[in-house]
């Protein structure tokens, strides 16, 4: 199976179903009610040119794509333009306020509530149909109760464990409650191993390896009032994450850029993290005259707590900004890029996994047992709230944390520090 381009990240219809704006079956993301779309669009005879912006491989990978688009839409030209990650949230930002908007763009799923609270986002047709996504990723395109944009592709963060040196531990499988886990942890630990497990000790999205564990241990981020993080499920969570540095299983003050190695050499057996790992974790070892590694690791579920196991939902959205001059040849585009056929293909050409969950069914995904259980995790993956500061807000979360990993702070200060700056900072709606 050809893992070594796995990110971090067809025949299309003729036209879009001409169906009255409305709701459509989607749900927002409280699950009470479905979520707002807009005016539906003809797509038969449309045309125009668009300006495409997209970060990272995918912006340099999709003309190749598109090719095939405007081959069967001659009317349409499309001109992309890759965009570098580490400017891109600015050039976004500079580019709303300036008014000179792409027409479609890849929008990180942590980036839709700022930009429609900017009012810059076309909300999706009615015509395009929200259930063929995973659940979750369709709920990072809904901002207070709208949905602005489609789901590209997606990732999610599961368990990878030495599957040989936890049977020398006594464990055949990984436990998937969450006492057992540390217990396997800490138990691979006594057999051996310098720490149990890799777990972020705060700093930069860290938020992204602690919400899972909340989340599977039925914690919720946010309600209908605001951000909810001190209560009980949450700060039982923080405080499980935390005694894994407390009892000294994980590294508080990890070496940076070790994991790869540390896991080859079964140093440190477990860590968290998505599917573009396998491919660095088998090529490392292989360059290590570790042949054969594949065989010596697996993949597992977020142990789950008081709820049902749920990582975080991850990957890019496609966005319509509103100034738009061809917004039907744009949602055309859209739509074409989210078929199967397409996602199978855009798979094969960046290893970026589909968000549409019926392409999971192509031969290509799902002769790879680990990539497999990839995509049943992402069918309870969650997304943070999708209000306009969740960025501020995760900040100041990760602050927390690392507070928790490295001076022992209790998970009810640092909730109870968290919510405080939460309501500081507000939604940002």
């Amino acid at each position: 199976m050809r893992r070594s381009h796995l990110l971090v990240a067809f025949s299309a219809s003729a036209a879009l179903a001409l169906t009255g704006c409305g709701r459509d079956a989607s749900e927002t993301d409280d699950g009470d009610a479905p979520a707002q779309t807009g005016e539906a669009v003809s797509t038969e005879d449309a045309s125009g040119e668009l300006d495409v912006w997209a970060m990272g491989a995918e912006g340099e990978a999709l003309p190749d794509l598109v090719a095939e688009f405007t081959d069967q839409y001659p009317d349409i030209t499309v001109n992309v333009t890759p965009v570098p990650w580490d400017s891109a949230h600015d050039k976004f930002v500079n580019s709303i306020t300036a008014g000179t908007t792409p027409d479609v763009a890849m929008v990180g799923t942590t980036w839709m509530g700022e930009f429609a609270g900017m009012d810059a986002l076309d909300p999706t047709p009615s015509s395009i149909d929200a259930a063929k996504f995973f659940e979750g990723a369709h709920e990072t395109t809904v901002v207070d109760g709208t949905s602005y944009g489609v789901p590209w592709y997606v990732e999610t963060r599961m368990v990878y464990y030495r599957s040989d040196l936890a049977q020398e531990a006594g464990f055949d499988e990984v436990p998937t409650d969450q006492a057992g886990f540390k217990e396997m942890a800490a138990g691979m630990q006594e057999a051996g191993a310098e720490w149990g497990i890799s777990l972020q000790p705060g700093q930069t999205g860290s938020w992204q390896s602690v919400l899972p564990f909340a989340w599977s241990n039925g914690a919720e981020t946010a309600g209908e009032d605001g951000y909810t993080f001190n209560t009980p499920e949450m700060v039982e969570s923080v405080d499980y994450y935390g005694s894994f540095f407390a009892d000294e299983i994980a590294n508080a003050n990890p070496p940076e850029g070790q994991t790869e190695s540390d896991f080859t050499s079964g140093n440190v057996p477990m860590f968290i993290s998505g599917p573009w790992m396998m491919s660095i974790v088998e090529d490392f070892a292989a360059n290590e005259g570790e042949d054969g590694f594949g065989e010596m690791y697996d993949v597992a579920p977020i142990p789950a707590g008081g709820g049902e196991s749920s990582s975080f939902i991850g990957g890019s959205n496609l966005a319509v900004f509103q100034d738009t001059e061809s917004r039907d040849a744009a949602w055309a585009l859209v739509d074409w890029l989210t078929q199967p056929e397409t996602q199978v293909k855009w798979y094969d050409m960046t290893s970026a996994l589909p968000s549409v969950q019926s392409a999971w069914e192509d031969d290509a995904l799902t002769a790879d047992d680990k990539l497999a259980k990839f995509g049943v995790a992402l069918e309870t993956a969650q997304a943070p709230p999708s209000f306009p500061s969740w960025e501020q807000v995760a900040e100041a979360f990760d602050g927390e944390i690392e507070k928790v990993a490295k001076q022992g702070l209790s998970g009810q200060e640092a909730m109870d520090a968290t919510q405080a700056q939460a309501e500081s900072i507000g939604t940002g709606q």
